[in-house]
């Protein structure tokens, strides 16, 4: 698959146009830009020096943002789209069984360019909580954006709507 071409974010063409294909205002555009590259200052990346940023928009309107935070045992540190959606069922922002509180779309902001996508445990991390069709925008060092939906970065996902309901055969 070829990455869509990077959109400026000062473009208000190519931001509008980009709402209106995510369902998102140009504002919650902008405040999930601004959350998640703000979020790069917080990061704790002490071994890669690569700052990553998250934010997470929430239907009721609200933004979580998060930082990657490595650790000197690598693989225990922690991504930053994992950081704010954690953040967000931890807080209670978000429930399962609320509408309201469900993810509309994530925003990841990092120090390079071309913008880089979340890595493979951030995508399957992603699709416990939301849904295929979710938009995770991807911005770079200079604002330029590309946005693919889960599916698209993560085709033939498995999720928790293919687990047995409980009390099914092989269920818990």
């Amino acid at each position: 698959m070829t990455p869509p071409e990077a959109q400026s974010s000062s473009s208000d063409v190519a931001v509008s146009s980009t709402c209106g294909k995510i369902n998102i205002s140009p504002e919650e555009f902008h405040e999930l830009r601004a959350s998640a590259s703000a979020a790069k200052a917080t990061a704790h990346c002490p071994y890669s020096r690569f700052r990553v940023g998250a934010a997470v928009l929430v239907a009721n309107g609200s933004v979580v943002a998060g930082a990657n935070v490595e650790n000197a045992s690598y693989p225990v540190g922690l991504c930053a789209e994992r950081v704010a959606l954690s953040k967000a069922v931890t807080d209670g922002t978000w429930s399962a069984s609320s509408s309201t509180s469900a993810f509309r779309a994530i925003a990841v902001s990092t120090d390079i360019s071309p913008p880089a996508s979340p890595c493979g445990m951030c995508r399957q991390f992603i699709r416990e909580f939301c849904p295929l069709s979710m938009p995770v925008i991807m911005f770079d060092k200079n604002d330029e954006y590309v946005v693919l939906t889960l599916e698209e970065l993560l085709p033939m996902s498995f999720g928790p709507d293919q687990l047995p309901p409980a009390g099914a055969p092989g269920a818990p």
